[in-house]
């Protein structure tokens, strides 16, 4: 102590300037991937489940298959879509935004056509980063209005599949999942590949298109994870990602049946829907079971909301059967 004392006094701004620089370098090579402010406490945090088996309880119904939630703190609102069956010559499966207020028994409309699937809220937290199968695209939504334009429609000139879920860095680096679940009788332009991508300044780049219908899709708290799901394999893979967003080798994480949507808790937690089993999977951040939430058959997609962000809402994707499911857990974590 007397050392340190000792060169502060001879020497602090010299010191403060080595520190702030290492603070600069290491932010520069982890940029945070929880939205900003969700996870400022920075704990400690406690278990999040009270036991290895948990149960989520009912809260609303009455739709047609629930998808892409998204937490609106402001408005202590949450966020879905609300896909119905596939029509039209190119069986394309129409959706809506739907709107849900805790405590209510019922979902209401909020964008009748929306086309959307998965939902994450942009860092300035004004707008929704939209996974948009009606028009294969990446859309952005204004959050007062509604007001719709569009990211990205495809990669190197070719049209995307559909894109099915989003994930968003806090300095707007956008991750994307593209299967093929709602490209219904349009063309192929990806000559069968199903992919992950990453949009940068409008640029979009390629992350993987190696995996069979890759599905829900997440970053770690820290930035320094990509965990994306491969639907068609029941696995959950994992990059490691650097500071300008690229990735890289994907390594096995855990093992799923169908994995889903997912969200992270700010202890880095992972929750990962399964539709084969209708569970919640919970896993540590190296991969270890935690136990699991049970909702019902068709679990689709997680997020954390509530005014203490620690209920975690469940969708659920049963066809005419929908409804939402929501149980409180012991840590905060991401609004979708």
């Amino acid at each position: 102590m007397k050392l340190w004392k000792s060169l502060l006094g001879a020497g602090s701004a010299g010191l403060l300037l080595v520190a702030s620089a290492t603070t600069a370098a290491r932010a520069a090579e982890l940029p945070p991937g929880a939205p900003p402010g969700v996870c400022a406490a920075g704990g400690p945090y406690g278990p999040p489940l009270s036991a290895a088996t948990t149960t989520a309880p009912r809260l609303a119904g009455g739709r047609s298959f629930l998808e892409g939630p998204v937490w609106l703190a402001d408005q202590g609102t949450l966020l879905m879509s609300d896909m119905a069956a596939a029509s039209g010559p190119q069986r394309v499966q129409p959706s809506s935004i739907v709107r849900y207020v805790p405590g209510a028994t019922t979902i209401d409309t909020a964008v009748a056509d929306a086309g959307s699937n998965g939902l994450a809220l942009a860092p300035d937290g004004r707008s929704i980063v939209a996974a948009t199968h009606d028009q294969r695209s990446v859309s952005r939504y204004e959050i007062a209005g509604f007001a719709r334009s569009t990211i990205a429609t495809g990669y190197r000139g070719a049209a995307f599949n559909s894109p099915n879920d989003v994930a968003v860095r806090s300095d707007g680096v956008i991750y994307v999942t593209d299967p093929d679940f709602q490209r219904g009788a349009r063309p192929d332009a990806m000559a069968g590949r199903t992919g992950v991508f990453r949009i940068s300044g409008g640029v979009v780049s390629l992350v993987d298109d190696g995996l069979r219908e890759p599905n829900g899709i997440a970053l770690s708290p820290d930035g320094g994870t990509l965990y994306v799901g491969a639907y068609g394999e029941n696995t959950i893979y994992r990059y490691p990602v650097l500071a300008d967003g690229s990735t890289g080798t994907r390594t096995v994480f855990a093992s799923v049946g169908g994995p889903d949507g997912v969200t992270i808790d700010c202890a880095g937690n992972v929750y990962w829907a399964s539709g084969a089993d209708g569970r919640v999977h919970v896993f540590t951040p190296a991969g270890a079971p935690l136990g699991t939430i049970v909702a019902t058959a068709g679990t689709t997609n997680v997020a954390f909301g509530g005014p203490d962000r620690q209920t975690l809402f469940i969708t659920s994707g049963r066809t005419g059967a929908s409804a939402l499911y929501g149980v409180h857990l012991g840590v905060p974590g991401y609004p979708y």
